[in-house]
């Protein structure tokens, strides 16, 4: 088994494997605006077997110094290849260091072994929610604006002290895309994007101010999926279980339709009662 970087001229692979894995929805391996993002902004690795590229993986780090983390975006190996080792050889060419590690794994028999022995521990599930937004209300003294993506970015960074531009400027171009502001009697206190195509539009990724307490964490997402009017009047989410938003929502009717594994060496790396994360990019 052979693993190399991927480059730009490998895009049709990658989808094909992404394809034969089950993910040929935008936005994931099949989606070449996608995996772009992630050959700019991280590193992505292809395994070959008998001259045939086998399998994807990508990493993004987030954050700096010695807070920076380095999570898994994806791993995925064409069905027809499981056995072969491509998955523990991608793993091993991209996570080289000790650095702070997570992903968000998918319940496949193969994953949580493999990510076990590189380290991680599975900490809390990844709810995938659905529902009507015609079902929630703005919370009183909230609103929610269209914003540009590089003043998202800057509340995040002036909040997290993480640069995440290039990711909303990524998702904003997504279909549907739009970078939103929520702020209660005036003062910003969430800020994110909202995209998607078809069912799977909805809240991409959303951060909060530091000192927002529990209650606002909580009327930010209600707010901003309360905002929303798409076609039909469904949207998702991804929440963690425990987090302040999951009960009100679950009460409205929505619903999670799957759910992955956030998987870390620290639990610390992510709080599941505030994040609202994207599941490929954090």
């Amino acid at each position: 088994m052979h693993v190399r970087d991927a480059t730009i001229g490998d895009l049709d692979v990658i989808a094909a494997v992404a394809v034969s894995a089950g993910q040929d929805e935008e936005w994931t391996g099949a989606d070449p605006a996608y995996v772009g993002h992630l050959l700019s902004c991280g590193r992505v690795v292809v395994a070959e077997h008998r001259g045939a590229v086998t399998g994807f993986g990508a990493i993004r780090r987030i954050g700096n110094g010695p807070e920076e983390t380095t999570m898994l975006c994806d791993l995925f190996v064409d069905p027809r290849s499981h056995g072969l080792g491509a998955g523990r050889a991608m793993l091993a060419a991209l996570w080289r260091d000790g650095s702070r590690r997570m992903t968000f794994s998918s319940v496949h028999s193969h994953a949580l072994p493999l990510y076990t022995r590189s380290g991680l521990d599975g900490w809390w599930p990844l709810l995938y929610l659905a529902g009507d937004v015609r079902a929630l209300r703005v919370p009183g003294g909230w609103a929610v604006s269209a914003a540009d993506p590089g003043e998202v970015a800057d509340l995040e960074e002036r909040w997290t002290g993480i640069d995440r531009a290039a990711d909303h400027r990524a998702w904003a171009a997504r279909p549907s895309g739009q970078a939103v502001v929520a702020g209660r009697d005036g003062e910003p206190l969430a800020a994110g994007t909202v995209a998607g195509a078809g069912a799977e539009y909805g809240v991409v990724h959303l951060a909060t101010a530091p000192h927002a307490d529990a209650g606002a964490v909580r009327d930010a997402v209600v707010a901003v999926l309360a905002s929303l009017d798409p076609p039909g009047g469904r949207a998702r989410i991804c929440l963690p279980a425990p987090h302040r938003a999951t009960r009100p929502l679950l009460a409205a009717g929505w619903r999670n339709d799957s759910f992955d594994l956030f998987m870390a060496t620290d639990p610390g790396l992510l709080d599941p009662r505030r994040a609202v994360p994207s599941p490929a990019l954090a």
